[in-house]
């Protein structure tokens, strides 16, 4: 909306990154079956602007976990207003640990170990 904009009319490159920040805890909270933070935001690259009337598209995935903590790469797209073209805008990776009730840090479950195909003929 015009009131997320700069002067130029771009959308407040803020305003992408909580949108994407809330994407990413949603994986988070998937993940980790619970309660996750956000520690760091690493490697926010921001590729082109959003412009007001663009739709924003946010995918995210998990892609290492740790015992506590885990990293999803966060990439937010925008269909272009009233076009069909769609262009990545920005991209990071975002780190989350999940906590139990009393804000402590607790084990989040491990990926799943890859599926490899048998060698061999």
């Amino acid at each position: 909306m015009p009131a997320d904009t700069n002067a130029n009319g771009d959308i407040f490159g803020g305003w992408v990154m909580a949108r994407m920040d809330q994407a990413g805890g949603i994986a988070g909270v998937e993940r980790a079956q619970g309660r996750v933070v956000t520690v760091a935001v690493e490697a926010m690259t921001f590729i082109r602007p959003m412009g007001v009337g663009d739709v924003l598209e946010v995918y995210t995935e998990v892609f290492h976990v740790g015992r506590t903590s885990m990293k999803i790469h966060v990439e937010a797209w925008a269909q272009r207003f009233r076009s069909t073209l769609r262009e990545l805008v920005t991209q990071a990776t975002f780190a989350f640990v999940a906590i139990d009730e009393e804000g402590k840090p607790r084990p989040v479950p491990p990926l799943p170990e890859a599926v490899t195909a048998p060698s061999g003929s």
